[in-house]
């Protein structure tokens, strides 16, 4: 099996940052993750961040950026992930507006990662499970994005497209090629509520996923809880555990 990086998103950790950016990115560190993929920096310095990212030696596979950010300050945005070294940013969740939103949200994007391309920078998105609850045309949402643009790349997260009563490895199947990140993610569910969970204690086969994600020359996986069930630097520190035994030890 073919070895991708090791990431966190640290909306994980969004309380840790908030209280100590640097002293948390350095505990990332410490538990072995190599990169970070951000939403949000702390109010740091481009050249703050940059200085901490080499000191750790974390990599930047991409940041989320909301829609308001891309619309407020692109150029901002741009700027501030090249000077660090990241490689994409990623639209992290848009608003279900039904089928007329969806198609102007295609055409934004498509405006948007124009311009973010042109600079060097990859552009992408990231699912949750409505992209499948909805469609435009025949296509589930998730579909119409994805396929209305070739050079839009796919961040998946796997647990959120099997939330969506779909199958993450033949997502990952049809779209190899287009598909640097993958979201690790864990969950069950209890009533109408979804329960993200650490990798390995829900109902995500995620040795399956992750074997897929290598097949598909996936770069990175990057474990993300949006709530966690211990406390967030603990939760992540189970997740790599995980991740040592079911798939760092085969490659």
């Amino acid at each position: 099996m073919r070895k991708m990086g090791i990431g966190v998103q640290l909306y994980t950790l969004r309380n840790e940052t908030a209280a100590d950016f640097p002293g948390t990115l350095r505990k990332v560190a410490e538990l072995g993750y190599e990169g970070v993929e951000f939403a949000g920096y702390g109010g740091l310095s481009a050249e703050e961040m940059k200085a901490l990212l080499q000191e750790l030696n974390l990599k930047v596979p991409g940041s989320h950026v909301s829609l308001e950010r891309l619309r407020n300050d692109l150029q901002g945005e741009i700027d501030y992930l090249k000077a660090i070294g990241g490689q994409a940013i990623i639209v992290p969740w848009a608003p279900d507006e039904g089928e007329e939103g969806w198609k102007s949200l295609i055409s934004e994007l498509q405006t948007l990662g124009a311009e973010v391309r042109k600079q060097g920078l990859g552009f992408g998105y990231h699912n949750h499970a409505f992209e499948f609850e909805s469609k435009v045309g025949d296509a589930f949402v998730f579909d119409a994005i994805f396929e209305s643009q070739p050079e839009l790349l796919v961040e998946m997260d796997a647990c959120w497209v099997h939330r969506g009563g779909q199958d993450p490895v033949a997502y990952i199947r049809k779209y190899a090629g287009r598909l640097p990140f993958v979201h690790a993610k864990d969950y069950k569910v209890e009533g109408d509520s979804t329960v993200t969970l650490e990798l390995g204690q829900g109902i995500v086969a995620l040795d399956e996923v992750i074997g897929a994600a290598s097949d598909a020359g996936v770069e990175w996986l990057i474990v993300e809880q949006d709530n966690c069930q211990n406390p967030p630097l603990e939760s992540i520190s189970n997740s790599m555990n995980w991740l040592k035994e079911h798939y760092l030890k085969r490659v």
